[in-house]
């Protein structure tokens, strides 16, 4: 099995970073920093780091995409919103769950066909009180999965016939049948379970060889797994919890992981001077390009 180690690549001193995705035009990594309301720009080659912050207007955001234009979509605390990167204007697009001011977005990406999925949680992680939302070309909602606790990761098979998905307290990653044509999901199943010893899954992605990627809170690690749910590699953190991850650099070949220090102690603040920082390591694979929202 293969071990790699990743290395600090920005030190954010953020409570909760979230939600890498790579900019192939620009050449950059957006990240966000949900409790502070911030979109993050940050360009590895200057190591240059511009922060959006747009949560006086919108509250928290837990998620930030590309789309088909020079924009930014955005899942934040009562919906979906666009971020204007050169002017910093916010847009909303869409009310989601605007009338319970105890929940807010916390997960979402792109589908490949351009449509915008995001999860919402409760804020003190009630069982249950989340959904997963689906954001349409047309800004039309739809809810697709109900009941869930700490909605996380999303991404789908390079034939677009399955999307993984993870709702954390599961301590599973499931994978769903979809179809690309309707954006419908169906037969829920589970792809791997993650021990307890290894922490509880959070942020996902999946590399162009349709391995699925595992950030584990608690876990101080990023897991890769096989198409056939086999543990076949690990990135080790040097911070107990790791929150997503995503490839990015000229030849997708960077593995980006963020990471949080909320619920450490004092003495593991100590310990892990890093922790809310930007990790980056070189794990022998590549990833692929992402989707852009069509809206």
């Amino acid at each position: 099995m293969d071990v790699v180690d990743a290395a600090l690549a920005l030190d954010a001193r953020a409570e909760l970073l979230e939600g890498p995705v790579w900019d192939p035009v620009a050449a950059c990594l957006y990240f966000v920093d949900i409790l502070q309301g911030r979109v993050h720009r940050f360009d590895p080659s200057t190591k240059a780091c511009r922060a959006y912050d747009i949560g006086a207007r919108v509250g928290s955001v837990g998620a930030v995409a590309l789309t088909d234009r020079d924009d930014l979509v955005l899942a934040v605390r009562d919906g979906f919103a666009r971020l204007n990167p050169a002017t910093g204007a916010v847009a909303t697009i869409a009310d989601v769950e605007a009338d319970r001011p105890n929940q807010r977005m916390n997960d979402g990406t792109i589908d490949p066909a351009g449509r915008f999925w995001a999860g919402t949680m409760a804020l003190d992680e009630t069982p249950g009180a989340g959904s997963v939302y689906r954001l349409d070309a047309d800004g039309t909602v739809h809810t697709m999965i109900g009941a869930v606790t700490i909605s996380n990761g999303l991404d789908w098979s390079a034939d677009a016939r399955s999307m993984y998905y993870i709702d954390s307290p599961t301590r599973r990653v499931d994978v769903f049948d979809f179809d690309l044509a309707s954006g419908a999901i169906a037969n829920r199943r589970t792809f791997v379970r993650i021990p307890d010893e290894h922490g509880i899954p959070d942020g996902l992605t999946i590399d162009a060889d349709d391995c699925v990627w595992v950030a584990l809170w608690r876990g101080g690690a990023v897991h890769r797994y096989t198409p056939a749910g086999s543990l076949d590699a690990i990135v080790r953190v040097p911070t107990s919890c790791p929150t997503s991850c995503a490839f990015g650099g000229a030849d997708l070949r960077d593995l980006f992981i963020t990471t949080a220090a909320i619920e450490l102690s004092d003495r593991e603040r100590a310990d892990q001077p890093a922790a809310g920082g930007l990790f980056r390591c070189r794990p022998g694979v590549a990833g692929r390009a992402p989707h852009r929202f069509k809206g």
